[in-house]
């Protein structure tokens, strides 16, 4: 069924614009002090977690770029931004598991993150709330790079999840040093597997 642009949609896609750039604020701070604390406390998920930020700003930066001017109404657009997305989505990974592996073999030991437990934890209050505005505006607009972006925030909030627990194992049971890099390698995973639903378009739920 064709989508209809008229003001409402117009509208809804000033809001997509205006909640990347919401997200891209909050994950360059993100970024910024989650890959301080994760490579001071040798933590490989909290490391891969703000990486993971740094990827999803990209897709921000896309999805701002995809409703800017005269790309706002163009299909051309549209795909290269989906397409753009899930590109971003696959750049995570591979870092992210030649670190986990390279700690789980060396048995590194992360330290106790106090700002890091902060971060994460107000991330996953915040990421889910984004997430399903996202969602739903890329239904409105028919737009899988929304939607996609949309994805990613709710995969930053399980991600903060896993993150604030395997901190939490760490500083209460230090023989739990394992789940650290573990939980990168899940980070890993889900990276690629959400990237290619979002190269196939199929997140925007239409």
């Amino acid at each position: 069924m064709p989508v209809v642009r008229d003001a409402r949609w117009r509208r809804a896609a000033r809001w997509a614009q205006i909640l990347s750039w919401v997200s891209l604020a909050w994950m360059l701070t993100e970024g910024v002090v989650g890959l301080w604390q994760g490579l001071t406390v040798g933590s490989i998920a909290l490391t891969g977690w703000a990486l993971g930020s740094v990827v999803e700003g990209l897709a921000s930066v896309i999805v701002i770029w995809r409703f800017t001017g005269s790309r706002t109404l163009s299909e051309t657009a549209e795909r290269r931004a989906q397409h753009g997305v899930a590109v971003s989505f696959w750049l995570l990974a591979p870092y992210v598991a030649a670190e986990s592996v390279h700690h789980l073999l060396g048995q590194q030991r992360a330290e106790t993150s106090r700002i890091g437990l902060v971060l994460t934890g107000v991330a996953l209050l915040t990421m889910p709330i984004l997430g399903s505005a996202k969602h739903k505006l890329g239904a409105r607009l028919n737009s899988a790079a929304t939607a996609g972006e949309g994805v990613q925030n709710y995969l930053c909030a399980a991600q903060a999840a896993a993150v604030l627990a395997g901190l939490a194992v760490t500083a209460s049971w230090p023989g739990g040093w394992w789940l650290d890099p573990v939980i990168g390698l899940g980070i890993a995973a889900a990276a690629v597997w959400q990237g290619v639903q979002s190269w196939r378009g199929q997140d925007c739920g239409c």
